[in-house]
């Protein structure tokens, strides 16, 4: 970027993007939105109502800096610090996994599978979140439910303390109990505030370590591997499908994200743990995303 040149919001736009592009990062035109809308405290549609607005030396200096970041690999969620999910703003750290758009259809699975709208509703429910992470799950449910006491279980206390974080953002502190536990603890169920639960949701880990290498440069260097892998890939759903049973109410409901290769194996370990009315649904692009089942 020329040093003595005049900037303005649109032509610095895309510039960025334009440069963006010529060093293969991703998303370039977004990634140069969300940065310059960071400095600027303004969101991606009034980047372009203030399209006009002259970007000032201080201003250009502290997006400059972001960029190189960028530039770097760190995916643009961390450099600012929050991303949005399910239309709620969520800080996020490198403590978390970013949270995805397919797991926004975790959370409509789930809703629906309480007779519950996707934008939730005055019902009540008891919710099980394993694997909260930056607590998007458990938090969205209990912002659109006001009735909705949730449990949210992490082993990661740096995890945690970001779900908690975003619980005071979103006001929700009071409905959910965060409870720092691994599912793999055969006490866990005793840790728990609630006895039954009319729904249990997780997106576990569940990339197969064999696969990391393949996965993007940034997811690589910057998220957290223990939040995306496991050894196999399933350990978690064999551990998450021996617990719920003895957690979930009667005609309760247990509803996981799955690797878009994972159906099939998840479905099996279901059925062998006595679950039974498995449903697996699709995700926007056709792949296997979310599977649901109760205990028979």
């Amino acid at each position: 970027m020329d040093e003595l040149k005049e900037w303005h919001v649109v032509e610095l736009l895309k510039t960025t993007a334009d440069f963006f592009t010529t060093k293969n990062v991703d998303e370039p035109r977004i990634s140069s939105e969300l940065l310059l809308g960071h400095v600027l405290s303004l969101n991606r549609l009034q980047l372009y109502l203030h399209h006009d607005r002259p970007v000032y030396q201080d201003e250009l200096d502290r997006f400059r800096k972001l960029c190189r970041q960028r530039l770097d690999g760190r995916p643009v969620q961390y450099i600012i610090g929050e991303q949005y999910f399910y239309g709620l703003r969520f800080t996020v750290n490198e403590g978390v996994l970013i949270p995805r758009p397919e797991t926004e259809l975790l959370v409509e699975y789930a809703f629906t599978s309480l007779g519950i709208p996707s934008r939730g509703g005055p019902a009540e429910a008891r919710v099980l979140d394993i694997g909260t992470g930056s607590g998007c799950i458990a938090i969205t449910m209990a912002k659109l439910c006001p009735a909705f006491k949730v449990t949210a279980l992490d082993c990661s206390p740096d995890a945690l303390a970001v779900a908690r974080e975003n619980a005071a953002r979103h006001g929700v502190e009071s409905q959910i109990t965060f409870i720092l536990a691994n599912m793999f603890d055969e006490h866990v169920a005793a840790r728990l505030p609630e006895n039954h639960y009319d729904l249990i949701v997780s997106n576990p880990p569940y990339i197969p370590r064999a696969e990391w290498e393949q996965l993007q440069r940034e997811v690589r260097q910057y998220e957290p591997e223990t939040a995306l892998t496991t050894p196999e890939g399933t350990e978690c759903y064999k551990a998450i499908a021996v617990l719920a049973p003895s957690l979930l109410t009667p005609g309760g409901t247990l509803c996981m994200e799955l690797h878009a290769d994972g159906a099939a194996a998840v479905s099996e370990l279901m059925v062998f743990y006595g679950f039974t009315g498995i449903t697996v649904s699709k995700d926007y692009s056709g792949f296997d995303r979310i599977i649901s089942g109760s205990p028979g």
